[in-house]
């Protein structure tokens, strides 16, 4: 696989529109360095089958798994959906809903990383993080090197794997403290070779955030621990702004807070993550204690890796979007669909689901924003309808469907989440998860701007063909 798939930003920070004829010459013969594969094969090929709910203690009767479903929905009959797109899911997925979680909607980074703070210092046993980008973040005046080397210092373990080229900008005094107290951590896919454990490769990143502490809270969702967050000029990961430099952007961004036995599926990815990348010796006897019910969500974490024949949240999302019955809102980093992505949400449109596309007008990606605007016509044209966010950095990536299927985690809308990327994510069924999650979407839709479908056929044939040459290489974004 090619160096240039390797991280967002790197081809497009250069793809402005002077220098498209000159380097598509030289990066066309790249484009086709993977494609994304079919679904339609793999989910035909399914057999129905009745979804699995697993509760704090083991397998749940077929009769109190259906009560749940049904109770699941807000009227009468919108159980067709879950019904429909669950049996598909349920056959492509590795893990089982599980009933009894609490989750909590934690909305950009200063909230988030609070809630990471707050339980990092109440963790008794044990602390694990996996994440993309990690950096000395601060919360209430309190760095996060000095929070995890004061855990250790009262007992608690310590476990860390962080990506090596997202992390790249991270000063290595910061992992060289970490060490000193006893924190084991362990660089996923060094960008090194010689520091490579479990062999080379370059293009392969775990862009996956989560947080486990004790085994029955965990923190996933696209907020990476950095300091992107707190006063990073746009675009520049890992430097600060200053009073002659750009103003700081802001990010806009989710995570999910879960609480009860659906972390320990979790627990098991970062434990499979850490046996793969050949981490040191770890005492994991207590990453799955018997944990009780603490709410009334059902929960499936999907865990994509390169390594198998397709993603399971690819599959999934496909699934859930043609199955829809009423709407499909979606927030997009970036948006960069497949051929049956694409397809998927204007059929859905065109059968009279309320689509809705939250993107952002700019980016840390110039060539992902490009190639989102080439699909918009299409789109619009289909009767999805498409926001832009103004002023600010979108980060976020959820989805909430027919206001009772939510998914919240780090995969991307666009090809890289599903050809590269180790990505992560929670399913959640329940309306009071749905409703929030929607009522967040509604505010940051109020603040956008509707893409009028006119006045954007009009734009200028440059940005129009800019659009058309970004898409040359979609396939590496």
């Amino acid at each position: 696989m090619c160096w240039l798939c390797s991280r967002r930003g790197t081809l497009g920070f250069f793809l402005a529109p002077r220098f498209f004829l000159a380097l598509s010459a030289v990066l066309l013969p790249l484009a086709g360095c993977a494609e994304v594969p079919s679904v339609d094969g793999q989910i035909a090929s399914t057999k129905t089958v009745a979804p699995r709910i697993e509760g704090a203690d083991g397998p749940l009767s077929e009769k109190r798994s259906q009560a749940i479903l049904s109770g699941i929905t807000r009227e009468a009959g919108d159980s067709g959906m879950l019904q429909r797109h669950l049996a598909i899911e349920e056959a492509v997925s590795e893990s089982p809903l599980v009933a009894g979680n609490r989750t909590t909607l934690l909305r950009d980074g200063p909230r988030s990383f609070h809630a990471v703070f707050a339980a990092i210092a109440a963790a008794r046993d044990y602390v694990n993080l996996e994440y993309y980008i990690l950096e000395d973040i601060k919360s209430d005046e309190q760095s996060l090197s000095d929070l995890l080397v004061a855990k250790r210092q009262q007992g608690v373990a310590v476990n860390i794997i962080f990506d090596s080229y997202g992390s790249l900008n991270t000063p290595k005094a910061f992992f060289d403290k970490l060490r000193q107290a006893g924190v084991n951590l362990v660089e996923f896919n060094p960008v090194d070779p010689l520091a490579a454990k479990s062999g080379y490769s370059l293009n392969d990143r775990d862009h996956r955030k989560i947080l486990i502490v004790d085994g029955g809270l965990a923190i996933i969702g696209g907020v990476n621990i950095s300091t992107s967050y707190q006063s990073m000029t746009f675009g520049k990961s890992g430097s600060s702004g200053t009073s002659d430099g750009p103003i700081p952007q802001h990010w806009r961004d989710t995570d999910l807070q879960i609480e009860g036995p659906a972390v320990a599926q979790l627990s098991r990815l970062f434990a499979r993550h850490w046996a793969e990348q050949k981490g040191p010796p770890i005492d994991q006897s207590h990453f799955y204690p018997t944990v009780e019910p603490r709410g009334k969500d059902v929960i499936r974490v999907v865990g994509s890796q390169p390594s198998r024949e397709i993603s399971r949240y690819y599959v999934t999302l496909i699934s859930a979007i043609r199955n829809a019955e009423k709407s499909i809102w979606l927030s997009a980093a970036y948006f960069v669909p497949s051929h049956e992505e694409k397809e998927a949400l204007e059929e859905a449109a065109k059968r009279g689901v309320d689509v809705r596309l939250l993107l952002p007008d700019e980016s840390d990606s110039a060539a992902a924003v490009a190639v989102a605007h080439s699909h918009y016509e299409d789109l619009m044209e289909a009767g999805v309808k498409i926001y832009e966010t103004q002023g600010i950095v979108l980060h976020s990536k959820t989805v909430v469907i027919d206001h009772v299927w939510s998914a919240i985690g780090s995969s991307n809308f666009d090809q890289r989440s599903v050809l590269f990327n180790d990505e992560v994510d929670a399913v959640v069924l329940g309306g009071d998860t749905a409703d929030a999650l929607a009522a967040m979407f509604e505010e940051d839709v109020a603040r956008a701007k509707r893409i009028d479908p006119e006045s954007w056929e009009d734009r200028p044939l440059s940005e129009k063909m800019h659009e058309l040459f970004a898409r040359t290489w979609q396939n590496l974004l």
